[in-house]
């Protein structure tokens, strides 16, 4: 449990992280990166006994020591740490960057972990109106849980065919994805405005949305499962890997392949003819 101490944020700390996320918004970052950059900022203030530009790699070092944290929130950690201290640079709060001692963190090549058929149905008869439209974007879209939060009702476009969406992704890139019918319908019913307001600059935090959909999940089901549960499916129906890629918004194809799963029902048969 935290402490009061750990609760509180110093004001040179608060005033520090704050001048940084304006400069960020500045330079045209989503308020999706922003939040997260405050968390990330946050986090590391609370757990150090010293200010943001006497903070040396040592005291980096030992703060990430301490830290459970899965491969790639060390990665995204990281980042956000060393763009903070490239503009105290900037600004002249400091003359070197302590992330410099802190070695670049690698990607995972953890293995695709798609969520089964039976945990998504279950979360969907359990879930709410509202809750039922994240689960299906996620699972038959393939989006994460920081562009559902900020899907907007005037993201969604009718063609000749159908309805597709505008997805507001990483790194601030757009990608418009095709819909399925009846989750097309339902988005271009919704009220105008984010389909999923809330306080986090009129939408929902993408914290609060995943913690909303790994509390309907089953056993250890996470939103992320459902986008690897998309990725597998499409892969499957088109064998198209760049397709897959596009449509989960990935910079390289080596990314994808992180969340399909081969068919393995198509490989084993295939071995046991071979071994017959």
């Amino acid at each position: 449990m935290n402490t009061p101490e750990r609760d509180m944020l110093n004001k040179e700390w608060s005033t520090a992280i704050e001048g940084f996320l304006v400069y960020d918004r500045a330079l045209g970052k989503r308020s999706t990166t922003n939040s997260a950059r405050r968390q990330h900022l946050q986090h590391l203030a609370r757990r150090v006994t010293v200010g943001p530009w006497v903070v040396t790699g040592d005291v980096l070092i030992d703060y990430l020591g301490a830290q459970e944290w899965a491969q790639e929130t060390r990665r995204g950690r990281r980042t956000s740490f060393d763009r903070f201290y490239r503009w105290a640079i900037y600004r002249g709060f400091v003359h070197t960057n302590p992330v410099d001692a802190v070695d670049k963190v690698r990607m995972s090549q953890g293995a695709p972990r798609p969520a089964p058929d039976r945990a998504y149905h279950e979360a969907l008869m359990r879930a709410t109106p509202r809750e039922r439209i994240m689960l299906r974007l996620a699972a038959e879209v393939g989006m994460r849980r920081g562009e559902v939060a900020v899907a907007h009702t005037r993201d969604v476009m009718e063609d000749l065919v159908g309805r597709s969406l505008v997805v507001h992704g990483k790194g601030g890139r757009t990608r418009i994805v095709p819909l399925p019918d009846s989750l097309g319908r339902t988005l271009a019913a919704c009220p105008e405005g984010y389909v999923f307001p809330g306080n986090d600059a009129g939408h929902l935090s993408p914290r609060y949305v995943g913690k909303l959909i790994r509390d309907l999940l089953p056993d250890q089901w996470t939103m992320h499962t459902l986008r690897h549960r998309f990725a597998t499916r499409l892969y499957a129906h088109t064998r198209d890997l760049l397709g897959v890629q596009g449509m989960l918004g990935h910079a390289t194809p080596t990314t994808t392949r992180r969340y399909v799963q081969w068919d393995t029902a198509k490989m084993r048969a295939a071995v046991d003819e071979l071994a017959g």
